[in-house]
C-alpha cells in the first residue's frame, strides 16, 4: 500500500510540500509496516525503523517523536482511504448488495494486510488518538451519505426503508461504533475468519439496521 505523510514532529504540516521530506516520511512508514509484520510494535525501536528506512536516527527524530507517533500517522492515513470504501445506506439495497459486500471484504482485507499495526493501536493498550480518529472519520462519512439518502427518500418516496424524519447522527455513530468493534475484536483474536467471511457476516447486520 502506498503511503505519503506530511505530518511533522510538532503535529503540523509541511506547507512547502517538500519532496525530500515526503520521501523520507514515506520510507519511514514503509519500514515500520515491514517490521511490524515480523514483531510486535512495542518491541520495534527507532533504530530498527531508521536502519530499515536507510536514514539516521536524527533524521527520524526530525519527523516523529517516537515509533508510536509514526505508527499513529501511518495507521490513520491508511484508515482514511479504507473508510471511503465502507458500505453506507446508499448501498443498502438488494441490487447493490454484492458491491457492498465486496467493499466490506476490501475493508477487512486491508486491515488484515497490516494486522500487527492495527492490532497494536486498536487493542486494549492501543492508541486513543487512532481509535478516536477512526470513529470520527467513519461517523462523518456515514452521516454525510445517510443525510443524502434521507434527502433522496423525500424526493423519490423511499430509500432503503429509512424514515424521512430519521436524524442521521444516531445511526451514523451506531454503525461506525459497530464496525470498529467488530474489526477490533477480529484483529485481537488473530483474524480467525477470512475477510470474505467477515464481510458476509457483517453485511446482514448493516442491512438490518437500515431496513427500519
Amino acid at each position: 500500500m502506498n503511503f505519503v505523510a506530511t505530518t511533522t514532529r510538532d503535529g503540523g504540516s509541511n506547507p512547502s510540500g517538500d519532496r525530500r521530506v515526503r520521501r523520507t516520511q514515506a520510507a519511514l512508514a514503509r519500514a515500520l509496516l515491514q517490521l511490524v509484520e515480523k514483531q510486535d510494535l512495542p518491541r520495534i525501536t527507532v533504530a530498527d525503523v531508521a536502519e530499515r528506512a536507510g536514514v539516521s536516527r536524527s533524521t527520524f527524530y526530525d519527523h516523529y517523536r517516537d515509533v508510536h507517533e509514526l505508527a499513529e500517522v501511518a495507521c490513520t492515513a491508511m484508515i482514511d482511504r479504507l473508510i471511503e470504501a465502507i458500505p453506507t445506506p446508499r448501498t443498502v439495497t438488494p441490487e447493490l448488495g454484492p458491491d457492498a459486500i465486496r467493499s466490506l471484504e476490501g475493508f477487512f482485507a486491508s486491515l488484515a494486510e497490516h494486522a500487527g499495526l492495527y492490532r497494536a493501536l486498536l487493542g486494549p493498550q492501543g492508541s486513543a488518538r487512532v481509535a478516536d480518529h477512526i470513529r470520527r472519520r467513519m461517523t462523518g462519512v456515514i452521516h454525510e451519505r445517510l443525510s443524502e439518502a434521507v434527502g433522496e427518500q423525500g424526493e423519490q418516496g423511499e430509500h432503503a426503508g429509512l424514515p424521512p424524519d430519521l436524524p442521521p447522527d444516531v445511526p451514523a455513530a451506531f454503525t461506525a461504533g459497530a464496525l470498529i468493534g467488530v474489526a477490533s475484536d477480529w484483529l485481537e483474536r488473530g483474524c480467525p475468519r477470512s475477510p470474505a467471511e467477515m464481510a458476509a457476516l457483517t453485511w446482514p447486520l448493516i442491512g438490518a439496521l437500515y431496513r427500519i
